[in-house]
């Protein structure tokens, strides 16, 4: 799990984990000045602090993963019952490179029912993998494609189009409840139609990361 200045959302978040023997928390902190790692240390003994930057920090903690299956999991959102199960029940099919939770937004506006629509349809046609979805893989497989690219931005996206030459990408439910801070803060259309911007920039425009990178800024 990537962190920075995550103290107000870490505490609710990796409470919700439904963890056993069976798993390792990793938390890599990017930089954080408030008291994010304190509380990460509440419930796991892998707190590690690295540079700033989603890329490096996910790379390192995957370093250090000692597990056979990599779950790379956004501080704000909330992982469904059984995530853990169906996450190995997915990838027992060696035809899966890898995979994704659709995408559902913790708010009952009907906005965001239609922002997770179209999240959704977007992931069933394209076959990118998002961060707020809870990508995972098998580590053996991460390894095989380098890991991510160290790239300031669309870092999950890049990744996205290697693996798929390795295997089939899923998405499965139930969906991972990301938290609606970024839209309710910026404004649910702004934001919407600034993230499928950027995306298409990438993908499409071939716009590098680091010009894209200029127009995204994190919202806590």
């Amino acid at each position: 799990m990537p962190v920075l200045n995550e103290a107000g959302n870490l505490r609710n978040t990796l409470g919700s984990l439904e963890l056993s023997s069976n798993e390792e928390l990793i938390i890599v902190d990017g930089g954080s000045t408030d008291e994010t790692m304190d509380i990460a240390r509440e419930f796991t003994g892998k707190v590690y602090k690295t540079k700033t930057g989603r890329a490096s920090v996910m790379n390192y903690g995957a370093r250090r993963a000692t597990g056979d299956i990599l779950l790379f999991f956004h501080s704000d959102c909330m992982l469904p019952p059984r995530g853990f199960e169906i996450i190995r029940e997915t990838l027992r099919d060696g035809s899966v490179a890898a995979g994704a939770f659709f995408l559902g937004i913790n708010h009952p506006g009907f906005c965001f029912r239609l922002i997770e629509f179209g999240a959704n349809l977007r992931s069933r046609f394209t076959s990118l993998l998002y961060g707020d979805q809870g990508m995972f893989l098998r580590k053996e497989v991460f390894e095989k494609v380098g890991g991510f690219a160290e790239i300031p931005l669309m870092e999950d996206i890049e990744i996205s189009g290697r693996l798929k030459k390795l295997g089939r990408i899923v998405f499965v439910m139930p969906p991972v409840k990301a938290s609606p801070r970024r839209w309710l803060k910026e404004g649910a259309l702004y934001t919407t139609l600034r993230d499928w911007s950027l995306a298409l920039s990438y993908t499409i425009l071939k716009i590098s990361p680091e010009t894209l990178i200029k127009y995204y800024r994190e919202v806590r």
